[in-house]
């Protein structure tokens, strides 16, 4: 048995967890989500929680078992806290400016990139180098946090680029002088 999967969901105050079929919408404070679980697993409503069963030991049931008891605690967590992800802009002269909805990177280009945020995003930015990311969606959180800062790496030489918060960089030494 999945360690995970057998594991119940509490549904905390203030969260509504309909299921209806193969789709769960969950919907609380902060928004709603919906998911459609795969056709073996089966979710259903006990007690204040909500417990995730398959009805057999097949391989892509076992797999599928603790995969949708995650997505739908992180939709839980997400509609009741949230989810953010901070990016720190390093390197000299670059910087990052809030232009409504979007936000706008000078990053050593011949031009300026402007990112718009998804629907369910939204960018918050502090000074002139740190980004924080946020929506009730992990994955899409995610996502979006990866896509900015894919826009400029950083690289191994002097570190310059777009990075996690905590990301560590591994450093390369330089060409040998004589």
């Amino acid at each position: 048995m999945s360690r995970i999967g057998r594991l119940p969901i509490d549904i905390p105050a203030g969260v509504d967890v309909k299921i209806d079929g193969s789709a769960v919408t969950v919907k609380g404070p902060k928004g709603e989500l919906s998911l459609n679980v795969a056709s073996p697993i089966e979710v259903k409503i006990e007690d204040n929680q909500v417990l995730v069963t398959r009805p057999d030991d097949e391989r892509n049931s076992r797999s599928l078992h603790g995969l949708t008891r995650t997505l739908i605690n992180n939709q839980i967590v997400g509609v009741t806290q949230g989810y953010s992800k901070q990016l720190e802009i390093v390197g000299t002269g670059y910087r990052v400016a809030q232009k409504g909805s979007a936000i706008e990177f000078a990053l050593g280009f011949s031009h300026p990139v402007t990112v718009e945020a998804p629907a369910g995003i939204t960018f918050a930015v502090e000074g002139n180098n740190k980004v924080t990311v946020t929506g009730i969606d992990k994955q899409l959180v995610g996502e979006t946090a990866a896509n900015v800062r894919k826009i400029k790496k950083p690289e191994p030489y002097k570190g310059k680029g777009i990075r996690y918060a905590g990301e560590v960089v591994r450093r390369k030494a330089g060409k040998a002088g004589k």
